[in-house]
C-alpha cells in the first residue's frame, strides 16, 4: 500500500493530462472504428480547429463573457441569501419547521420547469437567468451552512456566552469559523450547479450566452459548434470549482 501511495503522489501531476490524452485517443478510435460522419461526430482535431476560429473573431468569447456574468452573478445571490437563511434556520427551530417543507418542496420542481414562469415574468433579459442560476444555487448552501452552524461544539458555545460574548462576537470569532469548512464545500457544488442554471435560462429564453449558441447550432445541426460550447462550458465550471478550491485553501490555513 505504501508503495502505492508514493507512487500516487510522485505520478499524481500527470493524471490530469494522460486522462485527457486517453480520452481524446478513445474519442477519435471511435470514429475511425464506427466511420461516423461530421455531421454525428466531429474528431478532437475539428472541434479544436472550430474552437480557435471561434475564439479568433470573438465570438465565443462574448457570449462565455455573459455566461460568466451570469453565473457570478447567480452564485453571489444565491449564497448570500441562502448563508443568511441558514443562518436564521441554525438559530431558529421554529422557523425551521415553518420553512422546511418550502424549501424541500422547491427541490422537488425542477428548474427547466419554473425557468419559463421566471422568463415571463421578469423578461429575458439578466435578471432572468441571474434568478435562475440563484435559484438552483441557494439550496445546497443553505442546507452546509444549517449543518456547518450546528456542529458547532456546545462547549465552545458556553464558554463564549461564560465570556458574555455578543451576538456578533460569537458569529465572528466561533461560528464562522467553525462552519466554513462545510459552507465552503455548499459553495463548491453551487459553483458548479450555476453553470447549469444559467444554461437552462439562455435555453427558455435569450440571444446572447452560451446556452443560446448550443440551442442555434443545434437548429443549424451544427454538431462542431455544440461541441464547442459544451466543452467550453465544463471549462468554464472547472474554473469556477478550482476558483473557490483556492479561496478554501486560503481561508482554511489555520484548519490544514
Amino acid at each position: 500500500m505504501s508503495a502505492i501511495k508514493t507512487f500516487s503522489h510522485k505520478y499524481s501531476r500527470w493524471f490530469l493530462p494522460v486522462s485527457l490524452l486517453l480520452g481524446l485517443a478513445l474519442w477519435q478510435a471511435i470514429i475511425w472504428l464506427s466511420g461516423l460522419p461530421v455531421f454525428y461526430l466531429p474528431s478532437p482535431l475539428q472541434v479544436f480547429q472550430r474552437f480557435i476560429a471561434e475564439l479568433a473573431d470573438g465570438v465565443l468569447l462574448y457570449h462565455t463573457a455573459y455566461t460568466l456574468l451570469e453565473v457570478i452573478l447567480g452564485l453571489l445571490l444565491g449564497s448570500s441569501l441562502a448563508t443568511a437563511t441558514g443562518y436564521a434556520i441554525a438559530k431558529s427551530l421554529l422557523l425551521e419547521r415553518l420553512l422546511s417543507p418550502y424549501l424541500v418542496a422547491s427541490q422537488a420542481i425542477p428548474v427547466v420547469a419554473i425557468a419559463p414562469l421566471l422568463v415571463i415574468w421578469f423578461g429575458p433579459g439578466l435578471f432572468s437567468k441571474v434568478l435562475i442560476c440563484a435559484l438552483i444555487v441557494f439550496f445546497p448552501v443553505l442546507v452546509n451552512t444549517v449543518v456547518g452552524l450546528r456542529a458547532v461544539p456546545q462547549n465552545l458555545r458556553d464558554l463564549m456566552h461564560g465570556m458574555r460574548s455578543s451576538s456578533f462576537q460569537t458569529l465572528r470569532y466561533l461560528e464562522l469559523p467553525a462552519a466554513l469548512p462545510v459552507l465552503l464545500g455548499g459553495l463548491r457544488v453551487g459553483a458548479t450547479l450555476s453553470v447549469i442554471g444559467a444554461v437552462v435560462g439562455e435555453f427558455v429564453g435569450s440571444d446572447r450566452g452560451l446556452g443560446f449558441l448550443v440551442n442555434v447550432a443545434r437548429g443549424q445541426y451544427d454538431t462542431t459548434m455544440v461541441f464547442v460550447a459544451v466543452i467550453t462550458l465544463v471549462a468554464l465550471a472547472l474554473a469556477l470549482y478550482g476558483a473557490v478550491v483556492l479561496v478554501e485553501r486560503r481561508m482554511l490555513k489555520w484548519n490544514q
